[in-house]
């Protein structure tokens, strides 16, 4: 026998009420613990605490107020407790286990041992529990058995049907779980808060719901089991946010959702050429996608590289490639990429662990079938984390990108509908195993015509409608675009042209903020005009920004130092503001070649023209720069003759390239002579010096042979080329005239260095006659395979060219402005 005391709620008590127990069948629980089946023989009241440790008590027997068995209450509340034991055996056989045992215990049978055995079989809290122990009223007693065991009847009852609905949704290795679910469908049937793993897999499995049709069969199968998973993490457990990461980028990617593409060609035409003006092959190359898709039904990924120099639409053409499609749009740049992770992702394993670019490319846009734009890939870098360039083959290989896999994700992804349009500066500059994945469209940059149409029709009416300035305000005449871009941006591209039209409409705004000023009385006219004359621009307009921005009414103090004076003594201050008092507020302004540089400055480039007549020895070349094409002399002198002491010198900073090509261009200028002239013997006898200006420019390439053969010949045959002669090619040893490149760019540069007559390779003719007709007029252009047809042309007699030829006579027009600017520019031939 063992008396059980039972703690309170305050540990340094008891209660009151306990009970003898008889402990009948003890069983191993495994672990070190055991577990006790006790039967209850007598209650005992606590009467005193004689010790604490250990424990000694002073109690008394307890004993039950007298009652009758034969009352009806008392034996219908007997029969009703029997009755709801016998529901709970039905529902859950251990109760069954239990009554069983009772019965061979129990010895007579009387209704307190009933009420006491009742209470027992409930899973009853332990105050409850407690409350049936200390009441001594067997009637009171049974009908809180009979509540406690009703309770418990619900109770089973409940867990029953859930018990069955959560059987039907588990299989194979989910059964572990069961326990699990029952106690979380337990909580939220009696009105608990869920737990977040609840809440989690709920928001996963609904978001899943509306992309299942098309998520293939092997993501659904991930997903299913790390939503298993989740379940069985801890909440607080770092394994727990990892999955529920990787469950969030997978739910959330658009499986089997496409956007609705546009196969009207006429439609794409029209939103191409309203977003871009030119770009013909461009937009001749996407019109070919949409009607490959219309005749197919459905279009394939393409990857296509847009090629050119910087500021010539590549990135813009791209967004409205994506509009003509009806494609959403997403760009990145790999220019100084280094990692691997950031295309391929990282591993999951890694504290931050996030998808490559184009899975987070195909969340963000929602679709399976986006415009992609990978911007600067010639740039790409390379790092000790791998060769982010041979990561790219997977992704951008049509044959294997329906298959894509990331690192993250680790699951398969299908990119084949993906278009990719990938841009960059210079081909040559993408490894070449990726460059055979990519069709190449290059974009040879913008004419003097474009630009202009460019800036009048894009560039102007966004630059105008950036600074608030209404048309009515303003007008930039056309003289004054060409003059802004034959002289201040010369660039292929048309980015520097956007910024200094945005600087032009920045100063018409502040002047005409300026002059409502001056009208309202609000500001002193003296003193903005002193400021003006004095060249403090900056001053004012940053003074005219604080009136603005804190919108009071200010007078500005003149300054003593903002005046100076004229020869006649009078200030110049003083003169402007006499002439400004008489006449009215600016209302509108006009701008044209005559006051071009007081809004964007002096000019940056000057003419291409060195001489106005060719020297001996002097011939021009033809070159393109990231800027467009170019003009370049070629110049040789001879340093001294000795007999037998023929040789090179080259200056120019000239690349390595261009040096063979002199190399080149001095063995054949000995052959033709020799052909031409048999006696003459001066390149056996002159030490020559050949020089490329200007000096602080960077060049290469092989097409300045022709040029260089020319300019030697020039001093060997005492003859100047003519003065509207340019020419360009690569010449072998044995004078054949190889191919070059950016014809339509040294064209354009011919024609604005006044060149009549440009020599190109025969093998260019197609490239030039694919021109438009207006960079052709007014050039007589000759094809030559061979030298000796440039020697023809170059040294016939020329029409006019007044003065002695020889190099002092020589006069030298206007020199190239050579500006921190156009010192950085790299001149290939």
């Amino acid at each position: 026998m063992r008396v059980i005391w039972v703690h309170g709620p305050d540990q340094s008590h008891y209660f009151c009420v306990s009970q003898i127990t008889n402990v009948f069948r003890a069983v191993d629980g495994g672990e070190g613990v055991s577990q006790f089946l006790l039967m209850g023989h007598r209650r005992l009241r606590l009467t005193g605490v004689v010790e604490d440790d250990p424990l000694s008590v002073t109690v008394e027997h307890v004993k039950d107020k007298p009652y009758d068995g034969s009352q009806d209450v008392i034996k219908a509340t007997v029969m009703e407790v029997v009755t709801t034991m016998k529901d709970l055996i039905r529902l859950n056989p251990l109760y069954k286990e239990h009554i069983q045992l009772f019965i061979q215990h129990m010895g007579e049978f009387n209704a307190s041992k009933l009420a006491d055995f009742g209470a027992a079989l409930t899973t009853a809290d332990e105050p409850s529990l407690q409350e049936v122990l200390e009441e001594l009223d067997v009637t009171k007693r049974l009908y809180m058995t009979l509540t406690l065991l009703k309770k418990e009847l619900e109770l089973s009852k409940l867990q029953a049907s859930i018990a069955r609905g959560v059987e039907e949704k588990i299989s194979g290795e989910q059964r572990r779980f069961f326990l699990m679910e029952q106690l979380k469908a337990i909580k939220k049937e009696l009105g608990l808060e869920t737990d977040d793993k609840t809440a989690l897999t709920v928001k996963f499995r609904e978001r899943l719901e509306s992309r299942r049709q098309g998520c293939p069969a092997h993501v659904l199968q991930v997903i299913d089991d790390e939503l298993n998973k989740l379940q069985g993490l801890e909440s607080s457990s770092s394994e727990f946010n990892v999955t529920r990461n990787y469950l969030d980028w997978l739910t959330s990617l658009p499986w089997g959702q496409y956007s609705e593409e546009n196969f009207d060609v006429g439609r794409a035409q029209e939103i191409l050429d309203a977003e871009h003006y030119g770009l013909a092959d461009v937009k001749e190359r996407i019109l070919e996608f949409i009607a490959v898709g219309k005749l197919r039904g459905s279009a394939q990924g393409k990857i296509i590289c847009l090629a050119g120099p910087p500021g010539v639409g590549k990135t813009s053409i791209g967004r409205s490639i994506a509009h003509a499609l009806n494609r959403q749009f997403y760009r990145f740049s790999v220019g100084g990429l280094g990692d691997v992770a950031e295309i391929k992702g990282h591993r999951r394993t890694y504290v931050g662990a996030m998808p490559g670019k184009m899975v987070q490319c195909l969340k963000a846009t929602g679709t399976a079938n986006p415009l992609v734009l990978i911007d600067e890939i010639d740039k790409l870098g390379r790092g000790h984390t791998g060769d982010p360039a041979s990561a790219l083959l997977e992704l951008l290989d049509p044959e294997q990108n329906a298959n894509f896999l990331d690192h993250y994700l680790d699951v398969p992804i299908d990119l084949s509908k993906v278009l990719f349009v990938c841009t960059a500066n210079v081909v040559e500059s993408i490894p070449g195993p990726l460059l055979d994945r990519m069709e190449v469209i290059r974009l040879v940059g913008y004419i003097t015509d474009e630009k202009m149409h460019i800036a009048r029709d894009y560039l102007e009416r966004a630059a105008r409608e950036g600074s608030g300035v209404k048309p009515e305000q303003v007008e930039v005449t056309d003289g004054a675009l060409h003059t802004l871009i034959e002289t201040y941006c010369r660039e292929a591209g048309v980015r520097n042209l956007q910024k200094h039209i945005e600087k032009i409409y920045r100063k018409i705004a502040l002047k005409l903020v300026r002059s409502d000023l001056l009208k309202n009385g609000k500001i002193n006219n003296s003193n903005v005009l002193a400021e003006s004359a004095s060249g403090t621009e900056s001053n004012g307009e940053r003074i005219i920004e604080e009136l603005l921005d804190s919108g009071e009414v200010a007078t500005l103090k003149s300054t003593d130092s903002a005046t100076t004076l004229s020869e006649d003594g009078e200030s110049e201050t003083s003169k402007v503001t006499k002439k400004n008092e008489e006449s009215t507020p600016i209302e509108a302004l006009y701008v044209d070649d005559s006051n071009l540089a007081d809004y964007v400055g002096n000019p940056v480039f000057q003419s291409d023209r060195l001489y106005d007549q060719t020297p001996l020895g002097v011939v021009m070349g033809l070159a393109w720069t990231a800027m467009g094409g170019s003009t370049l002399y070629v110049e040789t002198r001879v340093i001294e003759q000795n007999a037998g002491k023929g040789s090179l010198q080259m200056t120019g900073q000239l690349g390595d390239v261009m040096k063979e090509s002199a190399t080149i261009a001095h063995t054949v200028a000995r052959a033709i002579l020799r052909e031409k002239q048999p006696d003459n013997s001066f390149f056996s006898d002159s030490r020559l010096h050949l020089h490329v200006p200007a000096g602080a420019t960077p060049k290469d390439g092989p097409s300045a042979g022709c040029t260089m053969i020319t300019s030697m010949l020039s001093l060997a045959i005492d003859k100047p080329v003519r003065r509207d002669v340019a020419m360009t090619g690569e010449v072998t040893l044995t004078g054949r005239v190889l191919p070059i490149g950016g014809v339509k760019e040294k064209t354009v540069a011919a024609r604005r260095s006044g060149v009549k007559v440009v020599i190109f390779p025969s093998a260019n003719q197609r490239d030039f006659d694919e021109l438009p007709a207006h960079v052709k007029e007014g050039i007589e252009v000759h094809f030559v395979d061979n030298y000796s047809e440039i020697f023809d042309i170059a040294f016939c007699e020329r029409q006019s060219q007044a003065g002695d030829n020889s190099p002092q006579a020589a006069e030298v027009v206007q020199s190239v402005d050579v500006s921190p600017m156009s010192v950085k520019h790299f001149y290939s031939f």
